[in-house]
């Protein structure tokens, strides 16, 4: 797998854990352990991310300018990749939260 393939995906699954990580310290009565938040910060990241890039036109992404961007870097850390990869981190986790506090009453 290409870097430049790969390198984005880790910032946004990073970005969820901290966006899950966040809800999950904000949602105390819904009682999540760790796993649930992390899992579902993560996988909300990407999902995240990917919704927002094809709303915001990021589908495509040029090798060449993504390399002299940042020293490589400039795709990566794409606010769409931090903004997407928290905020979707933070609602899935959200969700999971309310469902696994539905399910406990």
């Amino acid at each position: 797998m290409d870097m430049n393939t790969l390198l984005p995906i880790i910032v946004q699954v990073i970005t969820g854990i901290i966006g899950g990580q966040a809800v999950g310290v904000a949602l105390k009565t819904a009682a999540l352990g760790q796993l649930p938040k992390i899992l579902g910060g993560a996988i909300g990241g990407v999902g995240g991310a990917a919704i927002l890039g094809s709303l915001l036109g990021g589908g495509t992404i040029d090798p060449a300018a993504a390399a002299t961007a940042a020293g490589g870097l400039g795709s990566v850390l794409d606010i769409k990749n931090i903004v997407g990869g928290a905020g979707g981190g933070a609602i899935l986790t959200g969700i999971i939260g309310a469902v696994m506090g539905a399910m406990n009453k």
